[in-house]
This record gives C-alpha cells, structure tokens and sequence, in this order.
C-alpha cells in the first residue's frame, strides 16, 4: 500500500506582551501598535483554535487541492 505525506495546519496565535506607559489604554493600545524601538515584546505562547486544514502533499511537497478536508 503506497504512503503519503499528509500537512494538518491549525489555525492559532502567537501571543505577545509587552509594558507601555501611556494616558489611557487606548493610547497604550496606539503606542504598542506603532512599534518602535522600545517596545519590547515577550512571546507568551501559541494559542490554537478550531479552524483546522487538512491536505496531501505530492512528491515535491505541493498541496494537492482535490485532497483538502477541513477548513482553514
């Protein structure tokens, strides 16, 4: 029985923190927004959720469409 190389790709986040002093939160919010340099992101984790894809990769590692299940 011939095998074959199978990607699941889930939908997530990588979520960042970082510390800003500002007037109000939403000023804050602008402020981190914009970048910089001395805004300092801390990566927090990956947050993964339901949205899943599904698909079988040829002999050169392309997706092959038709083979697609799931959404994503």
């Amino acid at each position: 029985m011939p095998r074959f190389t199978v990607l699941s790709r889930v939908d997530a986040y990588v979520d960042y923190l970082t510390e800003v002093e500002a007037d109000s939160p939403e000023e804050a919010a602008e402020i981190a927004y914009d970048g910089g340099p001395e805004i300092k992101w801390v990566e927090q984790g990956t947050v993964e959720f339901d949205a899943a894809r599904v698909v079988t990769l040829d002999a050169h590692g392309e997706e092959i469409e038709s083979t697609v299940c799931g959404k994503g």
